[in-house]
Formats: C-alpha cells, sequence, structure tokens
C-alpha cells in the first residue's frame, strides 16, 4: 500500500468518523440510512483502493505525501487545538453542542497545513469547505439551534466532503492520460 493509499484510507476513516458520530442526532428514519451509506461508501473506497494497479498510483511521480515530523507537528497541533477549544467551549461557554462544529473547523484548518506539507494545494478546497461547515455549525450550536441541524452541518457534511475528497482523489489517480 502507497503512502497516497494510507492518506486516503484515513481520510476516508474520519469521513466515516464525521458520519457515525452525528448520525444519531438525526432521525432513526434517516440516521440508519446514512449510516449504512457511509459504511458502503468507506468499504467501496477501501476495495477501490486496493485495486488500483501501483503503476497508476506512481505514474505520475511523488505527490509529496509522507508521514514524517512535519506531518505529525500538523497532526499534534491539530490535537492541542481540538483539546482546548473543547475545554473552552464546555467548561466556559457551557454549549457542548458546539463541539462537532469546532472539531470540524480543527481539521479543516489542518488541511491547510497537509496541503504545505504535502503539497497538494488541492487539499486547501477540502479544508475550507470543511471549515466552512465546521464555523456555520458553530454559530448554529451558539444560536440554538436543534441538535440536529448542528450535527447535519458540522458533522455529516464534513464526512461527506471527506469521503467525496477521498473518491475524487483516486477517481483523478487512475483518470485516463493523467500525468501529474
Amino acid at each position: 500500500m502507497t503512502k497516497d493509499q494510507v492518506g486516503r484510507l484515513v481520510g476516508a476513516g474520519f469521513g466515516l468518523v464525521f458520519i457515525e458520530a452525528n448520525a444519531g442526532a438525526l432521525p432513526a428514519g434517516v440516521a440508519i440510512p446514512l449510516r449504512v451509506i457511509g459504511v458502503a461508501a468507506f468499504l467501496g473506497l477501501v476495495l477501490f483502493g486496493r485495486r488500483r494497479p501501483q503503476a497508476a498510483e506512481n505514474g505520475g511521480g511523488s505527490t509529496g505525501t509522507s508521514f514524517g515530523g512535519r506531518y505529525w507537528l500538523v497532526v499534534v497541533a491539530e490535537v492541542v487545538a481540538v483539546a482546548a477549544g473543547l475545554a473552552v467551549i464546555n467548561r466556559v461557554l457551557h454549549t457542548p453542542q458546539a463541539t462537532v462544529g469546532w472539531i470540524a473547523v480543527v481539521v479543516g484548518v489542518h488541511f491547510f497545513g497537509l496541503a504545505t506539507v504535502w503539497r497538494r494545494p488541492e487539499l486547501r478546497t477540502l479544508g475550507g469547505g470543511m471549515a466552512a461547515c465546521g464555523v456555520l455549525g458553530l454559530v448554529l450550536a451558539f444560536c440554538g439551534a436543534a441538535a440536529a441541524l448542528v450535527a447535519l452541518v458540522a458533522g455529516i457534511a464534513p464526512g461527506l466532503l471527506l469521503l467525496g475528497s477521498v473518491w475524487w482523489s483516486g477517481r483523478a489517480a487512475i483518470a485516463p492520460g493523467r500525468t501529474s
């Protein structure tokens, strides 16, 4: 398995986690099918990633995907930001409903760091979309919106963005005539 495949697997896994963790706030008639679709999408991405020819994966040169020191610096910053923000949200602001929004903001922003570390500017689009969902989720939570709406905007939508991004990046990696 290549580093790019590992990166896509991690992204797909977190997309699934966003969906599964937040679907419980939705009515069962929506949550159950959404969870099943999330699992099916994840499994499809896992199978798709394993069946892709190695030549297509590596044919256009290195993307810069590396799990070295700079990657771990981005991850540590992400973990610290999530923990600090959750402490403020829960202990100072007493708005636990905002936690999913904060997590989406931080995860979105971390993609800007990964875009630089991995030399993959397209990750900024994913990061911007996730961060925007998170900010909207924070606004909704602090305005007292229903938990289901906050979960949908700040949890389900970022999960779908992650899964969609992984699908798109895998699709682009094997597109005929791709040179990079």
